[in-house]
């Protein structure tokens, strides 16, 4: 028999939750790209994998937050923790994937276009493989239509989220893109959840995984604690805040003087002591001949 399903068990609670974590781990993570791109290369890798962790988890941890208000009516539901996990890790490799394409090729054109349709890919094989992982006594079937509209949003959010991030137009301009990313992402969360259908084979519950209560500890101590340290990272880091690069260090080449490094013009006012003193020379130069 097809049963009831209801996202909004606890109302909006859920839902306004799990979209600051979307948020979070967005701003975060765009921040980290953009700081990558004003970097040398050395570092680059280090930040582009530090955003794809951060955008990673978060929406893995929007996910479950959603998920926490998600109940099944005469059945309950278990979750299986090696899918569960494994979900995580899709989310951050493949997210990564799309941010390392852009961080190095650029916010523009084809790669733009790549790096968001793989992040997006991700974003949305982190939300089914999530669901795969759900145990329940009936089974799940979802409607094609409305799961490719949740691909979709999940490709178009990812996309504009990354072109966002390579403008390089500062904090703000960031903190907006995160919060569009995040309604993006939460509201593929609910469209693929509204293609949703399950069909109870009987009324014996499930014996293995564990319930989504368990997995809400390691969640938390998780994610949101890497979460917590990217976020101590961004404010400690006056760059990452501002959007603006570095003043590259000057190269000493050899065989060039150092004082031909920097030019300098030098203006004198006209009461400088250095005008004056230069007065008296040049009457002395042009009165010689008329001592000879």
């Amino acid at each position: 028999m097809q049963s009831t399903v209801d996202g909004f068990s606890y109302g909006l609670v859920t839902p306004l939750v799990a979209y600051l974590m979307a948020c979070l781990g967005g701003a975060l993570g765009l921040r980290c790209t953009a700081r990558a791109m004003l970097v040398t290369r050395s570092w680059r890798p280090g930040w582009l994998a530090l955003g794809s962790a951060a955008i990673g988890s978060g929406i893995w941890t929007m996910h479950f937050v959603a998920m926490m208000g998600f109940t099944i009516e005469h059945t309950p539901i278990r979750y299986d923790w090696l899918m569960t996990f494994a979900s995580l890790a899709v989310a951050v490799v493949m997210v990564g994937v799309g941010i390392f394409i852009v961080g190095y090729r650029g916010a523009r054109g084809t790669a733009l276009f790549t790096g968001g349709t793989v992040t997006g890919l991700g974003i949305a094989s982190m939300h089914y493989l999530g669901m795969a992982g759900m145990h329940l006594d009936g089974q799940l079937t979802y409607n094609t239509v409305t799961v490719a509209a949740s691909v979709v949003i999940a490709m178009v959010a990812a996309t504009a989220a990354l072109w966002a991030a390579g403008q390089v137009r500062g904090f703000l301009w960031s903190v907006g893109a995160a919060l569009v990313m995040g309604l993006a992402v939460t509201g593929m969360h609910y469209t693929g959840m509204a293609a949703l259908e399950v069909h109870l084979t009987g009324t014996t519950g499930p014996t293995v995984g564990g319930s989504s209560a368990e997995l809400l500890a390691p969640m938390l101590i998780g994610p949101l604690a890497f979460l917590l340290l990217a976020g101590v990272v961004v404010l400690f880091d006056p760059l990452m805040v501002m959007g603006r690069p570095a003043v590259a260090p000057v190269e000493r080449k050899p065989g060039i003087p150092a004082h031909t490094e920097v030019p300098r013009t030098v203006r004198h006012p006209a009461h400088h002591p250095a005008r004056r003193a230069r007065r008296p020379l040049a009457h002395r130069r042009s009165r010689t001949p008329q001592n000879r």
